[in-house]
């Protein structure tokens, strides 16, 4: 399983859609506060999740508890200030530590944890006068480059609603 790991987001609206590609990409949501904003299910139906109760995620209050209560994982950091590109790991045999962090929109990740495991330190390549992408941009493409790698295990390749002929002529005049 992947683990999405939000360093103090701070707009909603970035955290409601990290929220919906979590769900949908089956990831589980690690949120590491404080918060300029509240995690309560009428703030989160404002920012676009209407569906909540499917969301695998924990908070915690601090860099310090997140890290006291995983132990022993395997942790990315992405980061502007990386010198691998996002695709130039081997995802396709991590297992479920996979952890992946991602910054608060205004600051990214502290620069002390990143010099320390600059190893771990990921971008996305972009051209040299941009300085970042929407954080939940970057966090769908990073997660769907991993599950890419992995061959989208357990997540469905057709609409399973209306299902896998749902285009076919048959079905035309719906």
């Amino acid at each position: 399983m992947i683990n999405v790991v939000l360093y103090q987001p701070e707009k909603p609206q970035n955290t409601g859609n990290i929220m919906r590609t979590c769900v949908a990409t089956n990831a589980y949501l690690h949120i590491i506060g404080p918060l300029t904003f509240s995690l309560d299910e009428k703030s989160l139906l404002r920012a676009g999740m209407d569906y909540i109760q499917e969301l695998k995620f924990k908070y915690y209050n601090s860099l310090e508890d997140f890290f006291n209560q995983n132990q022993n994982i395997t942790i990315y950091f992405i980061t502007r200030y990386g010198n691998k590109s996002y695709d130039s790991i081997d995802f396709s045999t991590i297992n479920s530590n996979l952890f992946v962090m991602f910054g608060k929109e205004s600051t990214g990740i502290p620069h002390d944890l990143l010099r320390q495991n600059f190893s771990r330190c990921l971008r996305l390549p972009m051209v040299p006068s941009a300085r970042s992408l929407n954080l939940s941009n970057t966090v769908a493409i990073v997660v769907y480059e991993i599950l890419r790698q992995q061959h989208f295990f357990g997540l469905s390749t057709y609409d399973a609603i209306k299902g896998k002929d749902f285009l076919n002529e048959e079905n035309k005049n719906e």
